[in-house]
């Protein structure tokens, strides 16, 4: 399998795209069964549910769902690549070697998963939730736009965030030891004081004063009026 590195970090990802073997499934994985080896693409669905299903060696393709539920599934080796995912409520999941690339996440809801040698590549995913996420390896976000999204409960250590988005992105109580924000804007991020042992570039300290002061809604007092 393919590896990508992002400074520190190095990722192992799934090879898939001109994969043989791969065979086409005309409709999503029914719960509790184990499917391998798949192609699952251009489908535009109403609801997408998929529920206790063990996902291996496969892509998921230009899929589009108003509704996603995705609840205690597990991906293995798995490439989603162009999704649009509306509502996604992703619940007790686990994925290892997982590609998310090119893919519309708005609003996503994302609790009690565990990531481990996972890319997130040029995906929006404004408003997003993630609460209680665990990254028990490699987990980066490449280019990916966060604008207010809120991260609470996580375990973060070691993440990368490159070149991203973080609009207004509150990171709240959490484990952000090693959490790599090189590249991204910091100027307006939430919850500045939890970030403690992140890691930044020397540039971006003047981002995260500026976010600080915002988060205190301090005055200077040069902007005071002056009384005669």
């Amino acid at each position: 399998m393919p590896t990508r590195r992002y400074g520190r970090t190095t990722v192992t990802l799934p090879d898939l795209a001109d994969d043989p073997y791969l065979g086409v499934i005309s409709s999503p994985p029914r719960p509790g069964s184990t499917v391998t080896e798949f192609r699952y693409t251009d489908q535009d669905l109403r609801d997408l549910d998929l529920t206790e299903a063990d996902l291996r060696n496969g892509i998921l393709h230009n899929v589009t769902a108003r509704r996603t539920t995705i609840e205690n599934v597990r991906f293995s080796s798995v490439q989603i690549t162009a999704g649009d995912l509306g509502s996604l409520q992703l619940t007790g999941t686990k994925a290892s070697r997982t590609l998310i690339r090119d893919c519309r996440l708005m609003g996503a809801a994302i609790t009690g998963t565990v990531l481990d040698s996972v890319l997130f590549e040029n995906c929006r995913l404004d408003y997003a939730t993630f609460d209680q996420v665990r990254a028990s390896g490699p987990l980066v976000f490449d280019r990916c736009v966060l604008t207010e999204a809120t991260f609470t409960g996580c375990d973060l250590t070691g993440v990368v965030m490159r070149d991203c988005t973080l609009r207004a992105t509150a990171f709240e109580t959490g484990s952000y030891k090693d959490l790599d924000l090189s590249g991204s804007d910091l100027s307006t991020v939430r919850g500045v004081g939890n970030l403690r042992e992140a890691v930044i570039s020397r540039t971006q300290q003047y981002q995260l004063t500026d976010a600080l002061l915002a988060e205190l809604n301090v005055t200077f007092s040069e902007d005071l009026p002056q009384h005669h």
